[in-house]
């Protein structure tokens, strides 16, 4: 059976749900070491702030920082998203195969022909208690 109690995951969703913390893990998927005031730079709030996004994400284990001198670097650490990736890939596995079912029914159904189609009989009388038709508009 499938762990669903796993608070490291639920960390590392709860980390990525954020739009601007998933900038940040993107600017340090690119980079492969950023200063703090350089991950900070093209956002439009405090390095306060920035800081707090950093902290979330460090809880995670999402990123590592380390600190020489006055300069506090951040770099991506992956592992916690390859968990991640691994559970979102059981979904995706599901997913594929009911959509493969799924298409495999609609040719199946779209290449044999319906029976009343290929009969050529008439359409089926009106059911019991139905009204007649209306009378024609007048010429």
């Amino acid at each position: 059976m499938v762990n669903n109690q796993d608070p490291g995951l639920d960390r590392t969703f709860a980390a990525l749900s954020d739009p601007t913390r998933r900038a940040l893990i993107m600017r340090l998927g690119e980079q492969e070491s950023l200063s703090v005031s350089e991950l900070a730079r093209p956002f439009a709030m405090s390095l306060p702030a920035v800081m707090k996004h950093l902290d979330v994400l460090s809880d995670a284990g999402l990123i590592t920082r380390t600190k020489t001198g006055r300069t506090v670097a951040c770099a991506l650490t992956a592992a916690p998203m390859e968990q991640a990736m691994d559970w979102l890939g059981r979904y995706q596995r599901f997913w594929s195969e009911q959509l493969d079912r799924l298409a495999a029914f609609v040719e199946e159904e779209s290449c044999s022909p319906s029976p009343a189609s290929a009969s050529g009989a008439a359409s089926p009388p009106p059911p019991p208690g139905s009204t007649a038709p209306g009378p024609n508009r007048k010429k």
